[in-house]
């Protein structure tokens, strides 16, 4: 990872801040979202155990539908094709996008986790500092699975459809709705496989118990391989355009 890295991701960082639109977007969308949960939820005690959730289902959502439409364009408007032909990594290009993207997906996250604790006052038991921390893993992993997703879609309408097909499976099977011990055990198997199964259990942990970091090490590992594999599949399978 070289000084191309730092460039790539303050180049992409600056066109996004320029774009208004999309800047007002990535901060009224989850304000709009979280109002419209928390106020479903009359009952404060069902909203307290569902808050852990919701935060790691919605920072997977969010930074997964911004990291793979955006890199899409980048592709679509050949930037990707110049930077391929200039001599960097494929893996500085991928850490390059992450760092970026990253930025973004992290203020949404603050947002999300900021207006839940404080506007629904919810209860929980770990420390703030503790719940942004496993957070920031969890977007970590979301902006490289959607930087991976992206290489396969050559247009937006593709890459929406991998919602349906990458994100709402973990929301119903991860724990969201319905705890994954009463699912059947074909199910639970395919809850063991998905990243946001450990997202929720270690975020739980942390606000419902009272758990540290240390505690929920082994959701942290899993978290922390699977960014690493997407990181490197990612590399693997960059395209230089959308219809490459």
């Amino acid at each position: 990872m070289g000084s191309s890295t730092f460039t790539i991701a303050g180049r992409l960082m600056n066109q996004l801040i320029r774009d208004r639109r999309t800047l007002g977007l990535i901060i009224i969308v989850p304000l709009v979202v979280m109002s419209l949960i928390g106020l479903s939820f009359p009952d404060e005690g069902i909203l307290d155990y569902i808050a852990p959730a919701m935060l790691a289902a919605l920072a997977l959502f969010f930074s997964f539908l911004l990291t793979g439409i955006s890199f899409l364009r980048e592709r679509s408007q050949g930037t990707m094709e110049r930077l391929m032909a200039s001599p960097v990594s494929r893996l500085d290009v991928v850490f390059g996008y992450l760092f970026g993207f990253f930025f973004f997906a992290l203020a949404q996250t603050l947002i999300i986790v900021l207006f839940t604790i404080y506007v629904f006052d919810i209860n929980f038991m770990g420390e703030i500092w503790q719940i942004l921390v496993f957070q920031i893993l969890v977007i970590t992993g979301s902006v490289t699975l959607g930087i991976f997703t992206s290489t396969f879609a050559r247009n937006e309408f593709q890459m929406v459809q991998f919602i349906p097909l990458i994100i709402l499976p973990q929301m119903f099977l991860s724990g969201v709705l319905w705890p994954v011990e009463q699912m059947p055990d074909y199910l639970q198997w395919m809850s063991a496989a998905m990243p946001l199964t450990y997202a929720i259990d270690g975020l739980r942990d942390i606000m419902l118990y009272g758990k540290g970091l240390l505690d929920v090490g082994f959701e942290l590992a899993v978290l922390a391989g699977f960014t690493v594999v997407t990181s490197v599949l990612a590399a693997l399978t960059l395209r230089r355009g959308a219809a490459g």
